[in-house]
Parts: structure tokens; C-alpha cells; sequence
């Protein structure tokens, strides 16, 4: 009777040991669509015996996102390469890589953990990055797509999930020199879309992986900034966020946004005298810092006309296609005009002053970067008189 005992323990041990796959698992295996799969998988998988089985399960999904995504790009591809025209789901391609993606990573997820024998023995990984990654580099054009569409809630879905899978595991081994020129400015977009979305600790997360990139780091930067300029409700605030901000200047001083919001933060916060320094401090370290001239020129316009011209004639000399510091230029003579008694020096100053007008005219006819409109008129007018014909056409411009 013992041995029997023993036996029956060791065929229970045996069919426990070797048990197939549990009810759960058998009917998210039988399911036909993605959308029923994903159904059963999020209504059972607290009923899947194990890990192994939470992987099988999500890689179910994969395989049945991959197979709407590969018959639709195959049609795609087919029509372009055939110059044939059959129809195909574009969106539900784009829809199902987005699926592909983020099943893939899930089942990666189970897949790297234990088994039952407390061992890690991926069974999916190898197979899903490889076949998946092209389906992720899709989500780049079919977020171009949603944006095009003016769908930004889709463009930020796709273009988030492809930033977000870069520093998944499952795609460590796969060959990333094909998203490099665009990669880091997706993610700023990312960003954007969460800032509009008032999701600041996203937007900033999204900021600082674009950052990262340097043919982006200063568009990202502007952005961080923004985010974190976004919040500021009282003084207290806003002097943390210039400290936090000249700690970013002072690691990276060549840095001509971080130099500005230095400046402007002092000037917002009343710090007059700070902010001249940080802009002479810059100019002692480079005498060409462009924005240095530029700022300081301008903020010395009404005081210091003479120096405020010298300064802008170097800051225009050194972006000769700013048409926002041509007119800052053009305004500075005539400032130092309008306080010179000698009638030829006066003029003189007026006619240098017409001169760099009509040049922010010719650079900015629309007046987007700067309306010179006014201030062209008034030299126009003091330099040829009101009835002059010229003096007439800069008036019907202003």
C-alpha cells in the first residue's frame, strides 16, 4: 500500500511537472484577431500559471499585429515598386506596428523573468526584436502622417512609442545608424505635444533625451526651459529657476540661449546691474558673442545711443540677415539724430539710419521678425521733410 501511495505521488509530481498549457492560455492562443487576443490577455492574464506563459501570451499578440502589418507594407511596398495602385489599410498598418511594438516589449518583460525553475531562459527575444524593429521604424512616418492630419494626440502616441522602445532591451542588438539624423528631434516633438498637453514631467522626460543629441541639444534646451519656466507662481520661484539656470550656463557658457535667459531672468527679476554683468563677462570672454552685443546694444538704446550703435554695427556685422537687429540699429541712429543740433551731422546720422531701415525692409518685407513700418517713416521724415514723394511711400508703409 505504501509503495502504491509513493507511486501515485510520483505520476501527480510528474503531471504537474509537465502540465500543458493552462485553459487561459489555450483560448488567447485560439483567438484569430488582435483585438480579441488583447481582449482575453487583459481579462485572464492574472489566470496564466507563470511567466512562460505571460510571454506566450503577449507574444501571441505580436504575431498577430505582425501579420496585419506585414500584409498591409507588403501591398504598400508592391505598389510602389510595381507602380501598381491596390488597395491596402494604411491606418491599421500604422495601428498594428504601434501594437507590435509595445506587445513585443511586454512579452520581453515576461520572457527575461524566472521560470518555474527560478531559471531565465528567453524563448522570444532574438526572434521579436529583429522582426518588430522594422515595424518600429514605422511609427516615425505614421506619426509624420497624424501630424500632417493635424492628429496630434496620434502623433504623440506613435512618435512617443518609438522614443520610448530605443532603450528597450529587446532592440539592444539592432542597428540604430538608420534613425540617428532623426531620432532625437522626434522626441523633442514628443515633448512639445506633452508641454501643449500640460503634461510637464513628460515633456521635460522628452526634452532631455533630445537633448542628448548636439544638432538638437539647443532646440531641446529651449524647450526644458520652457517647461520650467512654466510654473513659476511667485519670486521665490522664479529666483530657483535662475539659479537652476545659470548652474546649466556656467557647465556650458558657449551657450547663447542659456546666456539670453540668464540676461532676461535678471533684467524680470530687477537685477539691472546682474544683467549687464553676465553680458560684459560674455563679451570679455568672447568680444563676437552675438547675443551679448545684441542684448547689450539694445538695452542701451535710450541711455547710450552711441555705444548702443557701436554695438549692434558688430552684432549685424556678425548676422547680417537679422533683420530684428538691423532695425535696432536703424532706431539707434536715429535716436542719436533726433539730439544733434548740427543740421549736417543730424542728417548724416538720418541718412544712415534710412540706409539700414530699408535693409531690414528688403530682409523682412512682411514684418515677421520686426516692424520697422514707424520708425522708417519718422527717419524718412526728418531726414527728406513731409512732402517729399519717398518721404510719402515710406508713410504708405508704415
Amino acid at each position: 500500500m505504501k509503495k502504491m501511495t509513493l507511486m501515485a505521488l510520483l505520476v501527480l509530481g510528474a503531471t504537474s511537472a509537465f502540465a500543458g498549457d493552462s485553459p487561459a492560455l489555450k483560448n488567447i492562443l485560439k483567438a484569430k484577431t488582435y483585438a480579441e487576443a488583447e481582449s482575453l490577455v487583459n481579462s485572464s492574464l492574472g489566470e496564466l500559471t507563470d511567466n512562460g506563459e505571460r510571454a506566450k501570451a503577449y507574444n501571441k499578440l505580436v504575431e498577430l499585429a505582425m501579420e496585419k502589418y506585414l500584409k498591409e507594407s507588403t501591398t504598400k511596398t508592391e505598389n510602389e515598386v510595381l507602380k501598381q495602385n491596390k488597395e491596402f489599410d494604411e491606418a491599421g498598418m500604422n495601428e498594428a506596428a504601434y501594437h507590435a511594438v509595445l506587445a513585443a516589449m511586454e512579452c520581453d518583460k515576461y520572457d527575461q523573468l524566472p521560470n518555474e525553475k527560478g531559471k531565465v531562459s528567453p524563448k522570444f527575444a532574438d526572434k521579436n526584436g529583429q522582426r518588430v524593429w522594422p515595424a518600429r521604424l514605422l511609427l516615425v512616418n505614421a506619426g509624420q502622417d497624424a501630424l500632417t492630419n493635424k492628429d496630434h494626440a496620434t502623433a504623440k502616441k506613435y512618435w512617443g512609442a518609438f522614443v520610448d522602445s530605443d532603450s528597450a532591451p529587446l532592440f539592444a542588438k539592432c542597428d540604430r545608424s538608420v534613425q540617428q539624423p532623426f531620432f532625437a528631434q522626434v522626441a523633442r516633438f514628443v515633448g512639445v505635444f506633452h508641454y501643449q498637453d500640460k503634461e510637464l514631467d513628460k515633456a521635460l522626460k522628452y526634452s532631455e533625451i533630445a537633448m542628448k543629441d548636439t544638432a538638437e541639444y539647443d532646440n531641446a534646451l529651449n524647450l526644458k526651459l520652457t517647461v520650467l519656466s512654466d510654473d513659476l507662481k511667485n519670486r521665490a520661484d522664479s529666483l530657483k529657476f535662475l539659479d537652476s539656470v545659470k548652474a546649466m550656463y556656467e557647465e556650458n557658457p558657449q551657450n547663447s540661449s542659456l546666456l539670453e535667459r540668464v540676461y532676461n531672468l535678471n533684467n524680470a527679476l530687477g537685477n539691472k546691474d546682474a544683467a549687464i554683468k553676465v553680458l560684459d563677462d560674455a563679451l570679455a570672454a568672447n568680444p563676437n558673442n552675438f547675443v551679448a552685443l545684441a542684448d547689450k546694444g539694445i538695452a542701451l538704446l535710450n541711455e547710450k545711443p552711441a555705444e548702443a550703435v557701436s554695438m549692434l554695427k558688430k552684432a549685424f556685422e556678425l548676422k547680417p540677415d537679422n533683420a530684428l537687429i538691423v532695425t535696432y540699429l536703424a532706431t539707434g541712429l536715429s535716436i542719436q539724430a533726433q539730439d544733434i543740433t548740427d543740421k549736417a551731422k543730424r542728417n548724416e546720422l538720418y541718412g544712415e539710419a534710412v540706409k539700414y531701415f530699408d535693409k531690414a525692409k528688403e530682409l523682412d518685407p512682411d514684418k515677421n521678425m520686426s516692424n520697422w513700418g514707424y520708425n522708417r517713416y519718422n527717419a524718412y521724415y526728418n531726414l527728406y521733410g513731409e512732402n517729399d514723394p519717398r518721404t510719402k511711400a515710406a508713410e504708405a508703409e508704415k
